[in-house]
């Protein structure tokens, strides 16, 4: 999982990943061959459009899938201001070090180059002054939270 994916899991905003079940592979349908005949419909089956009877090879479409449910909104500041009542001394509002150490996640300059490279921090920052480095990951973090659905304060986001 990506830096980024655990801080999102760790404030609720992500749903772990899930292991991929084994599935049993099926055969990809071939057209009949000449002469043959077409399978009956099952009852009940959505039948075939009028273009499609009598035509050798074709397919039933499977059901649309429901649309996506509209994002929720998270409430990460209670539960960042919760877990620094638990943590005194760490400045989660202003250091991407403290927030990442609020949230458990390894906190140290190769995690932080990780995650920078991850959100697409511009090079001349990953390699040089890291102080602007984690400025610019502080403020793309809080800012990239907000977008996933987190009640990240303007205030916050304006640094």
């Amino acid at each position: 999982m990506s830096i980024f994916g655990s801080i999102l899991q760790a404030l609720g905003l992500q749903k772990p990943e899930a292991k991929p079940a084994a599935t049993a592979t099926t055969p990809a349908p071939t057209a009949p061959k000449p002469g043959a005949t077409s399978p009956r419909p099952v009852a009940g089956a959505p039948g075939p459009s009028a273009g499609q009877i009598g035509m050798p090879g074709a397919y039933y479409a499977p059901p649309a899938a429901p649309a996506a449910a509209p994002m929720a909104m998270v409430d990460v500041m209670s539960k960042l201001e919760k877990l620094a009542g638990k943590n005194p001394g760490l400045d989660w509002k202003a250091s991407i070090v403290d927030l990442m150490k609020l949230l458990g996640i390894e906190s140290t300059l190769s995690a932080r180059k990780k995650l920078a490279a991850e959100l697409g921090c511009p090079s001349n920052l990953i390699g040089g002054d890291y102080k602007k480095m984690n400025e610019w990951l502080h403020k793309t973090v809080l800012q990239k939270i907000a977008e996933s659905g987190g009640n990240i304060p303007q205030s916050l986001l304006k640094k």
